[in-house]
């Protein structure tokens, strides 16, 4: 049957109809009964209930929603503004045009969760302006299929839904457990993206100086010049004066678009310290309360319920007095360069990065559920799309269709790897997998090691889906035997996987570029550039394996063990 599953995959059927083609057809055999009618066979019995499961499964509601916000964001939103802000915040840095060709990747790619979507979009718009630059191929067009990834590891992302469908745990503790690592990885794609640029400016030229200079409004040239030339004095100072530079209305909006940064450092103190002082004090006072009406509240129970530590405070307070400082000195140099760079980035950035982390805050800080979380996302969408007049009536039957398509898809994956995994069982697969690894005896390191290089080598012929929802139940059931936790494995799942749109002979992120690369661009140049980021996707598994906090830390502390 695996043998079997892979090859049609291979020959091109569809994944969800070979998964029940093939079930019902060992199936019918595993249930025959000499005499007996064709369609009194069990298997038909067993399609229809496991059919019902995947549709009366709760977790796959918030799928359709997720998607849609996916969906309508592609749709509607201006990546290119969001492009042209990072890339002048990040001139001075090597290889502008890659870092931010990556953060967009990162930060769009939360936003939608469609691969393809985002490989195809900063093809259109980064590999010929990086291309123009002189950047070398290979590099140009590995950071686009490689951050094009990103968004199926960083929540929310389907794929996270789907494992944890498969694998009964909770979405909001995967959500939680992917956060670090996602973001780790695209840091250690931003050090080799720099890294190269350092070490062979060939590779990723400076930009022109041209490219370089922030385009101004006369109006902050001429404050500049005749006043100070922090631009919050000078604007302050106008707004004092009979002879203003420009109209009032334009001077207090650039005076709010200024104090963006200081309400992002500030809001995000505030919030760590509302969760674990204020947040996590009035849940234990509820607690508290419980048990004094159960009469056995206890002396030590009250020193469990004293607080966060003193460590907690000394190192907030001095956070927070490391963000002050940096604050003063950001803005002791605020010139007209830096207060157009923040508008930009305040303009194009800020209406989709509130609605995302918004989006995660809910769900991390258990506000809502997942798929209320997904209703939220899907609306603030559509809002934040009709805002900025980018989506018509045709688009949003586009963005409609699209979802249900994709719904329709991952849907028909579950009812077929559901009859599939059922009839496997039913033959005694899963158990002979589980006795022949039982038979190695291996430490629960080798089992990490074996299992995760047998899905490394499967992301070459198969996508995600199939390997999700075909082979990660085969190795589910192992994880107890050898005590490793399954949110663990999951999350280094998910960043194996980042390699299954890397990996050729099926690395779809490639054939994505292709589609609207320059003719020049070939498809193993292409392999090519991906090649390096599947070797820091394997050097990212080692040191979440190594370092297992920077996964199961958040979890445990938002939710406990």
């Amino acid at each position: 049957m695996l043998a079997l599953i892979v090859v049609v995959i291979m020959m091109g059927f569809p994944t969800a109809f070979t998964l029940m083609g093939l079930g019902i057809l060992f199936g019918f055999i595993a249930y025959f009964k000499s005499g007996q009618a064709f369609s009194d066979n069990l298997v038909f019995d067993l399609m229809v209930q496991r059919t019902y499961g995947a549709m009366t499964n709760d977790v796959l509601i918030s799928i359709p929603l997720f998607v849609l916000m996916g969906y309508v964001m592609e749709r509607g939103a201006l990546v290119d503004k969001m492009f042209y802000a990072i890339q002048l915040a990040f001139r001075n840095v090597p290889a502008a045009l890659a870092v931010a060709t990556l953060l967009v990747c990162t930060f769009w790619g939360i936003a939608s969760g469609l691969v393809g979507a985002v490989v195809v979009l900063m093809g259109v718009i980064a590999l010929n302006p990086m291309l123009r630059a002189g950047y070398d191929v290979k590099l140009a067009s590995g950071v686009i299929t490689a951050g094009g990834t990103l968004g199926i590891l960083i929540p929310p992302s389907v794929m996270i839904i789907v494992y944890a469908a498969v694998a009964g745990q909770s979405v909001v503790k995967l959500y939680a457990a992917t956060m670090f690592p996602g973001f780790f990885l695209a840091f250690l794609y931003l050090v080799y993206i720099i890294g190269m640029a350092m070490l062979n400016p060939k590779l990723a030229p400076p930009l022109p100086e041209a490219e370089r200079q922030v385009p101004l409004p006369e109006w902050m040239r001429t404050l500049s010049e005749t006043g100070s030339r922090n631009m919050i004095v000078a604007i302050l100072s106008n707004l004092r004066s009979s002879a203003q530079v420009v109209d009032r209305a334009t001077l207090m909006r650039y005076l709010g678009f200024s104090t963006v940064p200081f309400i992002l450092v500030a809001s995000t103190l505030w919030l760590i310290f509302w969760y674990v002082v204020i947040h996590q004090q009035a849940g234990d006072a509820v607690d508290t309360q419980g048990v004094e009406q159960l009469g056995s509240y206890s002396a030590p129970e009250v020193t469990e319920k004293a607080g966060p530590p003193l460590n907690f405070y000394i190192g907030f307070g001095l956070v927070t007095a490391l963000a002050a400082f940096g604050m003063l000195r950001y803005y002791r140099n605020m010139v007209a360069e830096r207060l157009e760079v923040i508008r930009l980035l305040t303009v194009s950035i800020m209406p989709l990065g509130l609605l995302t982390v918004v989006v995660l805050v809910v769900i991390l800080f258990g506000i809502t559920t997942a798929t209320e979380s997904a209703a939220v996302g899907a609306a603030g969408a559509f809002i934040l799309a009709l805002t900025a007049r980018t989506l018509d009536w045709k688009r949003t039957k586009e963005a409609v269709f699209l979802t249900a398509k994709t719904t329709s898809m991952v849907c028909w994956l579950f009812v077929g790897s559901a009859i599939f995994s059922g009839v496997f069982a039913i033959l005694g697969g899963q158990a002979l997998v589980e006795k022949w690894v039982l038979s190695l005896n291996l430490s629960p390191l080798q089992f990490m090691i074996i299992s995760q290089a047998i899905i490394f080598i499967l992301g070459w012929p198969l996508e995600w889906t199939e390997i999700i929802v075909i082979f990660v139940p085969i190795f589910l059931p192992l994880l107890k035997h050898f005590g490793i936790d399954p949110i663990l494995w999951g999350v280094l799942v998910f960043v194996n996987l980042q390699a299954a749109f890397l990996s050729p002979p099926v690395a779809m992120s490639a054939f994505y570029l292709k589609g609207v690369a320059p003719p020049h661009v070939t498809i193993n140049q292409i392999f090519a550039g991906m090649m390096p980021y599947m070797l820091i996707v394997i050097v990212c598994m080692v040191l979440l394996y190594i370092w297992p906090g920077l996964t199961l830390w958040l979890p445990e502390f938002l939710y406990g063990n």
